[in-house]
């Protein structure tokens, strides 16, 4: 195995283990925030909303911690791995990075620092803000990482000078063609995989038939945020897939399995995609349905794969697949969020076992769909590192030898397995503790209360 291949395998190894965790602290810091402004406005010492306020600080924070832990290592393979990237658009890439330590991760951190520590020591309102500049941060964080990944994927306010990629338009390059709409619909998947995991938590309290009161008040917060977040992905997954069909044709044409351009292009729900045959085997169709949906004209055309060079395609079967699954995936949340909402109308979604264990096993299927989203993106992108600009090929490092990279591959690998049974050992660990288990009650011996009091 070349140096290439190597190093992709490790990028893509160490950015899907990361991937896991910024998801969850983004959706979760919203479901806390909520959590804690009702504490603020109607909870106590030893409330119950008080109680279920400590339970998930606790669980963020051990998840913020293995995220920024495995958020560190992958920066430093743009200067290891990749210094042909690094020197060809680091001017430009590095901007974003800095503008998300400065503006975003010192402010997540901060006020984590105080919503983890502050119990007993602030008041319930301090407590809230803290939680909502948490949520604020890590989705302003978002944000940042998204300005460099669309610059990469669309880029834009550049010149080159010297073989290199210089930057001379800060605005232009951040709000480049693709960041807003892989902006918004990151988010929306966040907000997803963060409520479904609380979701999948609660419903475990509630089958265990441990701590329902508790188990309730999270599950009805966690649902309300799946069901608007999911319905919410539906609009920005369509307004993300007008922008790829606008800006990157042939990724467009290989998610969609489109190999002829023609007008009025049916949209594929499922079949076997041929690089040989170039053509879909078993395909199951919906007439000029691509057509409309890309470009609100059913007879509109749609370019193919075939009108592009044979070298520049995308590999197809890990753009194709991954995409039709992440759709199915998302109208699977559509659909179990609205059966939550329906049992929670008719009064039965607490004593619902089937429902409660579909909670408990879907909580992974968010996660399972973030990765093939950015699996879909980023080598749907391929073969170019920064789109029409620079291939990857010519962006690894020369000097970094294959086995080198193997070995440190292998040595990620088994670190990082270390740390996921960690922090499942963690977050299984004080779900057994369950909710408000503490030396002292929530707010016993808060002096803000006192002073309140007095």
């Amino acid at each position: 195995m070349d140096s290439i291949m190597l190093a992709r395998l490790q990028f893509a190894f160490t950015i899907i283990f990361h991937f896991l965790f910024p998801p969850i602290s983004i959706g979760m810091g919203w479901v806390l925030t909520y959590l804690l402004w009702k504490n603020y406005k109607h909870g106590g010492p030893g409330s119950e909303i008080e109680k279920v306020s400590y339970f998930w600080t606790r669980i963020f924070a051990i998840v913020f911690a293995v995220g920024v832990a495995t958020g560190i290592t992958m920066e430093f393979q743009f200067g290891t791995n990749w210094s042909g990237y690094s020197r060809y658009v680091g001017d430009i890439f590095g901007a974003p990075l800095a503008a998300e330590a400065i503006f975003a991760f010192f402010l997540e951190s901060t006020f984590l620092g105080v919503l983890v520590f502050g119990w007993n020591k602030v008041s319930r309102k301090t407590l809230w803000f803290s939680a909502l500049m948490v949520a604020v941060g890590s989705t302003l964080s978002a944000f940042w990482i998204i300005v460099a990944n669309s610059w990469m994927q669309t880029p834009a306010g550049y010149q080159i000078t010297g073989g290199r990629a210089e930057l001379v338009d800060f605005w232009a390059a951040v709000f480049n063609p693709s960041t807003l709409p892989r902006y918004f619909h990151t988010v929306a998947g966040a907000l997803i995989t963060g409520s479904f995991f609380v979701m999948g938590i609660s419903a475990w309290f509630l089958l265990k038939g441990r701590e329902q009161s508790y188990a309730k008040i999270s599950l009805k917060v966690s649902l309300s945020l799946a069901l608007v977040a999911s319905l919410a992905q539906l609009g920005t997954g369509h307004w993300h897939a007008i922008q790829v069909f606008e800006t990157q044709p042939e990724k467009f044409a290989a998610v969609e399995g489109h190999f002829e351009t023609m007008k009025g292009a049916p949209a594929l729900l499922f079949g076997v995609p041929s690089y040989e045959k170039r053509k879909v085997d078993f395909a199951v169709k919906i007439p000029k349905a691509l057509s409309l949906l890309a470009t609100g004209d059913p007879d509109a055309e749609v370019r193919g794969l075939n009108d592009f060079s044979r070298d520049e395609w995308p590999p197809l079967m890990l753009t194709f697949y991954p995409f039709h699954l992440m759709v199915a995936l998302g109208m699977y949340f559509i659909g179990f969020t609205l059966l939550g909402a329906l049992l929670w109308f008719k009064g039965r979604l607490f004593d619902n076992k089937l429902f409660l264990k579909l909670a408990l096993f879907s909580l992974p299927l968010p996660l399972l769909a973030n990765e093939l989203g950015w699996m879909t993106a980023e080598v749907g992108r391929q073969p170019w590192i920064v789109y029409r600009m620079l291939k990857t090929a010519d962006a690894v490092s020369v000097s970094v030898p294959a086995w080198q990279l193997l070995l440190s591959l292998l040595l990620f690998v088994v670190i990082y397995g270390l740390l996921f049974f960690l922090w499942v050992f963690l977050i299984k660990r004080e779900m057994n503790k369950g909710f408000g288990v503490r030396e002292t009650e929530p707010g016993a011996s808060n002096p803000a209360e006192g002073r309140a009091k007095a």
